[in-house]
């Protein structure tokens, strides 16, 4: 029996180079489809592109922004998800007040950086605050990053940070989650910590379901896994 194609979401600023290191071990599994958002600027739009292009029914996984995505395609079309895994990101909305007024005020930062300076100057900056610190004396890691994002434009940057600050609240989605879950998340990871992934476990609800925590090996330092299972 066909294995179902994974689709594969990359996150802010990303491609196929962020699925890089793990794209051989899960061909050898299944087919493997890393999808582009293009020029859309809205989540909902980037979900309706990838439910326009999948097979019938597949397997979905979403880093960062591309969590957030995922998630949009559940929404849309939960029949169509058969296997779900959401891996350093998120489901709130932006906050209201202060809160949401600091993170327009960074994203504002880098986008001016990148019209001002460039996207290499942005990704540079960005990169700081986005690797774990044992990880930033890593060279070749960085500019890997870094020519990754150099590879899209300040409008697409623009269009993402747009989709980004407008992102909905996904808690009713993630409620009514039927299918076998992962969720990670790095434990360093400011933005989308392993707390963050918690609260997103404990929104599903399912029968049979368990999370499991655990550190990987010396050569992936600091990462934490949350795995759901359904029956």
């Amino acid at each position: 029996m066909t294995q179902p194609t994974l689709i594969l979401v990359p996150g802010l600023m990303c491609d196929d180079t962020s699925w890089g290191p793990v794209l051989p071990a899960l061909s050898a599994h299944m087919p493997c489809h890393v999808v582009s958002h293009g020029n859309a600027d809205s989540l909902v739009a980037m979900a309706q592109h990838i439910l326009a292009t999948a097979p019938e029914q597949f397997y979905l996984a979403g880093h960062s922004m591309g969590g957030r995505v995922a998630l949009e395609v559940v929404r849309l079309a939960p029949e169509r998800v058969l296997r779900l895994a959401l891996l350093g990101t998120g489901f709130r909305p932006k906050e209201a007040g202060a809160a949401g007024e600091e993170e327009v005020k960074k994203r504002q930062a880098l986008l001016d950086i990148a019209h001002d300076q460039g996207i290499r100057q942005m990704a540079l900056t960005w990169v700081q605050n986005m690797v774990a610190p044992a990880r930033l004396s890593d060279a070749a890691l960085l500019e890997a990053v870094v020519q990754m994002f150099e590879r899209q434009s300040a409008d697409i940057f623009r269009h993402q940070i747009r989709a980004l600050l407008a992102r909905p609240d996904a808690s009713s989605v993630l409620q009514q989650v039927r299918v076998p879950t992962l969720l990670m998340a790095g434990e360093w990871d400011s933005w989308a910590s392993p707390q963050q992934h918690q609260a997103m476990a404990d929104l599903i609800k399912a029968d049979h379901a368990e999370l499991v925590g655990k550190r990987l090996g010396p050569g992936i330092p600091g990462v934490q896994i949350g795995v759901r299972t359904v029956e």
